[in-house]
């Protein structure tokens, strides 16, 4: 088809660095995982207990035998962990509290090992170690993640479009979010039944207009106010990382309902959790009273003090 000429203008065509620029760029990080277990051949999966449904859902999809296994208040895998010599360990670096070493030292134990980067972005991947980073998680997108991975399919698969799907994200730019929430629902919702595709254009150009520089130093810098505020509340031992700040406190998931009156939108990351395990598992634990505090790059320190004064006011009624 020719390039039209002329016309009203579209949206601009950006030209800045675009982080994880090498890696295969598909539609959503589930589908990462698919493309995997199709490369790879993946028959076999162990996945941790504090998981979201994308990820089992996909395993049934792919049909392949998948089982789980504990982690420690570290968020490490328990040091019974056993993984079968035809069998894969997909390891979650929850809230960015992995580091490089942890993830290093069970590549080369293991050896077959997926890295789950959704909450890591601004992490490096490991080299010879398939990798997954999401994107809409991290910024304005309707759909998007990077694979690192040395072994490639063939399949020449569909770009994805993602115009139609933008309402929300574009919506709350000007309005609540409450206004634009069942469209965000339906977007997420959409990709349980999206095939493997490519990321879409519209995706990877607004990539291309992120300054990471500054998102990186703004999510940083709300993560450690964040933790000189709530540390004597916070049950878990943390290093600096810019996904969410996870506060653990008893009867979270009261405090949660509490802070969503006030108009602070406090996610449930793994629904999935409480399916799957017992109430006296420490994964339920996580699921039910972390609390995982919004710190990305449209707040600041006015917006941290709100949060903290409201949880305070909470636990000391």
């Amino acid at each position: 088809m020719m390039r039209e000429i002329g016309g009203y203008i579209e949206l601009d065509t950006y030209r800045m660095p675009m982080r994880h620029q090498g890696a295969i760029a598909l539609n959503s990080g589930r589908n990462c995982l698919a493309y995997l277990i199709q490369s790879r051949q993946i028959n076999k999966i162990k996945l941790p207990f504090l998981i979201c449904d994308s990820l089992i859902e996909i395993c049934k999809r792919e049909k392949i035998d998948y089982s789980f296994y504990h982690i420690s208040s570290d968020f490490l895998p328990c040091q019974d962990l056993v993984v079968a010599d035809d069998e894969w360990l997909y390891l979650i670096n929850y809230y960015g509290q992995l580091s490089r070493t942890d993830l290093q030292r069970y590549v080369e134990k293991y050896h077959r090992v997926i890295v789950d980067q959704a909450h890591g972005y601004f992490e490096e991947p490991i080299l010879e170690c398939d990798t997954i980073y999401t994107c809409r998680k991290w910024f304005g997108v309707a759909d998007g993640a990077f694979l690192y991975t040395d072994s490639h399919l063939d399949t020449e698969f569909e770009i994805d479009i993602s115009f139609d799907h933008m309402g929300f994200i574009l919506g709350r730019y000007e309005k609540g979010a409450n206004d634009f929430y069942n469209d965000y629902v339906k977007n997420n919702a959409r990709f349980s039944s999206e095939p493997i595709k490519r990321m879409s254009k519209l995706t990877c150009n607004l990539l291309h207009a992120v300054d990471y520089c500054d998102i990186k130093t703004i999510r940083e810098y709300n993560f450690e106010y964040l933790h000189e505020k709530l540390r004597g509340l916070n049950k878990l031992t943390l290093k600096t990382a810019a996904f969410m700040y996870p506060l653990l406190i008893d009867g979270g998931s009261r405090v949660r309902k509490l802070l969503i009156e006030k108009q602070i939108y406090i996610p449930i990351l793994w629904p999935a959790v409480k399916r799957i395990t017992d109430q006296t598992d420490l994964e339920y634990r996580f699921a039910e009273d972390i609390l995982p505090i919004p710190i990305d790059q449209r707040y600041g320190t006015e917006e941290m003090d709100i949060i903290v004064n409201e949880i305070m006011d909470i636990m000391e009624a």
